[in-house]
């Protein structure tokens, strides 16, 4: 029995991805030779026709929940979107969601239609989504703004809670745990070196080390110490990453220690550290997506923030498709090694497969002493404390698996 029912389930879902045209042919792998599908899959049937089925068809019973519709633009169609958001999101996993919604725009031009304030209440936010919406962000109704930030801000809140805790304790971590204090402090007690300096006073009979002494770090906060610059490639193919950066921008700024400028760049440069350290959220709908790029322009500018080369972490994000000075580019980025500035330039900031980038261009920095690899931003914590460390990133990033 238990077989039968895998055997159905497994039938059921192949008929859910393949469509209605696909029932015939798999009703005979069911019992009795039919296809049944409950009213919970009628309604997932009916929510996927409405994005992959050419026809536009809804569930083979005709009695879908989700009604059968017909195809998506216009139309009744049009009036039932918000229920088909609402049936998608009650029914597929999280980031079965965020693919199905990113389709429905793609594949059924539903992005006009995203601009209702009652439509756009019901998505679920994505890196994807607020991508499209940020592109956009023109063209929004005026009656949509109030909807269309509180959906941004809402991925923001949940990207800044992912990151936050693991970008503190790094730079924390690298900076305060230099110099050790005599003043003892149970979170600040420095475990490896006490078992270290303590190892001869094991007692072999009790098997525990009795240590003379405790080793404490010193926690005190200074501040400014470090300067971090985010210069970041606002150009339409690095949308997921400014998104991103933006918030990892904001962490930044969020750290007494560190100095934080934030820096976005087409064939102009725009400083957004003020509304980046007040609201990631107000520096996302300052950038404007497209355009072309010149990053040596930005660099340029960047420089004058460079007050202790040695104190300085310079990051690029961006995939290098130079349309300025690539030339002056490799040289101030050569020059900015060579004074001391801890430089690396990341081609994508995401969780998306490998990026299109100029490799030429990246081989050039990297054999210079900047190395460039797309990352994903759970392990960007690590690489800024392998930064701040001293480090060398270029094996750091193959260590932990950045491409």
């Amino acid at each position: 029995m238990l077989n039968d029912n895998k055997q159905e389930s497994t039938v059921t879902r192949w008929r859910l991805i393949l469509g209605q045209e696909a029932e015939a042919s798999l009703a005979g792998y069911s019992e009795g030779g039919q296809l049944h599908l409950t009213e919970e899959e009628m309604i997932m049937d009916s929510a996927l026709a409405a994005i992959y089925d050419e026809t536009g068809g809804g569930s083979s019973s005709g009695n879908s929940p989700a009604g059968r519709g017909k195809g998506a633009g216009t139309g009744h169609a049009a009036l039932n979107l918000s229920k088909w958001l609402g049936d998608v999101r009650s029914y597929f996993p999280e980031d079965v969601v965020s693919i199905i919604q990113s389709d429905a725009m793609e594949r059924r031009g539903w992005k006009q239609l995203l601009f209702e304030p009652e439509l756009l209440a019901a998505v679920k936010p994505d890196i994807q989504l607020v991508g499209t919406l940020l592109s956009l962000k023109g063209k929004i109704p005026e009656k949509t703004k109030d909807t269309a930030r509180m959906l941004v801000k809402a991925l923001v809140d949940d990207l800044v809670k992912l990151l936050e805790t693991d970008i503190r304790r790094a730079v924390t971590g690298a900076l305060n745990k230099r110099q050790h204090s005599p003043l003892p402090s149970l979170s600040g007690l420095d475990w490896k070196l006490t078992i270290q300096r303590n190892l001869k006073h094991y007692d072999r009979e009790r098997r525990i080390i009795i240590p003379e002494r405790f080793y404490y770090f010193d926690r005190a906060r200074r501040s400014k110490e470090w300067t971090v610059i985010v210069d970041i490639d606002q150009s339409g193919s690095m949308a997921s990453s400014i998104i991103w950066a933006s918030v990892i921008g904001s962490i930044f700024a969020s750290i007494p220690a560190l100095n934080t400028r934030v820096v976005v760049f087409d064939t102009e440069v725009v400083d957004l550290t003020e509304q980046c350290a007040n609201d990631p959220v107000d520096m996302l709908f300052g950038i404007q997506l497209g355009g072309g790029t010149d990053i040596h322009k930005s660099v340029k500018y960047c420089e004058q923030f460079i007050e202790e080369p040695k104190k300085t972490l310079f990051i690029i994000v961006s995939d290098l498709y130079e349309n300025g000075n690539q030339a002056g580019l490799v040289r101030r980025m050569r020059e900015l090694r060579e004074s001391g500035v801890r430089t690396m330039t990341l081609l994508a900031l995401s969780d998306e497969g490998k990026p299109s980038y100029d490799e030429r261009l990246a081989r050039q920095l990297s054999r210079d002493g900047t190395p460039c690899f797309a990352c994903t931003p759970a392990l960007l914590p690590m690489l800024v404390e392998g930064a701040l460390k001293g480090q060398d990133l270029g094996e750091l990033a193959k260590r932990l698996g950045a491409s």
